[in-house]
């Protein structure tokens, strides 16, 4: 461990306490806690809801709330100025989590770009067409903007959607999320559940494209085949959801709303496999969390999730809306326990690759090189593994 020190400030739509924090959010924090509890000088900006604080501590982590979820935006620029702009900071990290705030145009330290997940072409899957057509228009000058930026992805899949934006690839450096291996693990003490059981844990999104396998569900049912489809989360589509498992699957699909982080290791224990349909993911860290306990996950052989399961070892991958593939991929873990108990053994093997720890450690070294070597040197240097830091 460096005992170089650095002072950062972060820029993200959200913090870890925002009520609509989601996978970003938990991977800043990861990665940013560590980093503060190492000594580092740490400040985030991000936008507040109805009843937070300006301020706040948070692992370390100095908090600036301003605006919300649609003025944070119109706010950070003159709250920088006013309150950030003489912080000394040696660099700014910003999250590009939604739409960029183009942060190299109005901050005075050198900026690092991390990404977790470009929309592209999925945001017209899930906004209005105004909304989609701005959030597609703000990722489309990213190398112009962020020109003498290196940037960090989540995942290959990311890194090559910033490729094809135009930025060379020697700039992007990709650091995979971890998982929290204390929480996520297998429990010998805790059973399967005695019905096949498959869960979905995370937003209710209409993108996310949790419909398909409502259908696989009730094709298999036809067949006399019994699964279970549990679904925990909260978002905007959950009503539609409701709707369409009522007409199509009714006695397959449960809705269990939010729950607990307890209860969320609980369920990825129990359930016999997850799944995620999305044609779109930055990485996929429920598959991986799942796969920590013992627990393979279904998911679409689409950019992200592709990474975060290894086909035939920690899950299946299945080709996106495929329904007739969807229920094939069902129908066998639930019929076939050979194969099952090889996916819970291949899946912990795979599962014990990551940790946020090394998460922090390869973002740490990045960071220093980045600083040590100087905004335009450092960008070049991404192209180096974390191992070869100096």
């Amino acid at each position: 461990m460096s005992t170089r020190r650095f002072k950062v400030l972060v820029i993200n739509w959200q913090d870890i306490r925002n009520p609509q924090a989601g996978g970003a959010e938990v991977h800043l924090h990861e990665i940013f806690g560590r980093l503060a509890r190492r000594g580092h000088e740490v400040s985030l900006l991000c936008s507040g809801w109805p009843g937070a604080s300006a301020g706040d501590l948070v692992d370390g982590i100095e908090v600036h709330r301003i605006g919300g979820r649609h003025t944070f935006t119109l706010q950070a620029v003159p709250y920088y100025r006013r309150h950030l702009l003489g912080g000394g900071f040696d660099l700014v990290v910003e999250d590009i989590n939604k739409i960029p705030l183009y942060s190299p145009l109005w901050v005075r330290p050198p900026v690092v770009a991390l990404v977790p997940h470009l929309f592209g072409n999925t945001a017209f899957q899930e906004a209005a067409l105004p909304f989609a057509t701005a959030v597609w228009l703000a990722e489309r000058p990213l190398p112009h903007f962020y020109e003498n930026a290196p940037f960090v992805a989540i995942s290959e899949s990311t890194a090559n959607d910033l490729v094809v934006r135009g930025l060379p690839r020697s700039s992007v450096k990709v650091v995979r999320p971890g998982i929290d291996h204390s929480c996520f693990r297998p429990d010998p003490s805790v059973s399967r559940f005695e019905r096949p059981t498959f869960a979905y844990v995370g937003r209710l999104k209409r993108y996310k494209g949790l419909e398909a396998v409502f259908d696989a569900a009730a094709r298999l049912a036809d067949d006399g085949i019994d699964v279970r489809l549990l679904v925990a989360g909260k978002g905007d589509h959950e009503s539609a959801l409701r709707e369409y498992a009522t007409l199509k699957a009714p006695a397959s699909v449960e809705f269990l709303g939010f729950i607990s982080e307890d209860e969320k290791v609980d369920l990825l224990r129990k359930a016999w496999a997850t799944f995620y349909p999305s044609p779109k993911e930055g990485w996929g860290i429920t598959n991986v969390e799942a796969a920590a306990c013992g627990t393979p996950a279904v998911a679409s052989d689409s950019p992200g999730l592709r990474e975060s399961v290894a086909h035939d070892e920690s899950g299946l991958l299945v080709p996106h809306d495929d329904v007739e593939a969807w229920a094939l991929a069902l129908r066998r873990i639930v019929q076939d326990g050979e194969l099952r108990a090889r996916l819970q053994a291949g899946a912990v093997r795979f599962a014990a690759g990551f940790s946020w720890d090394r998460t922090a450690d390869e973002t740490e070294a990045l960071l220093l090189d980045f600083l040590a070597d100087g905004p335009l040197q450092g960008r070049a240097h991404f192209n180096k593994n974390p191992s070869e830091a100096k």
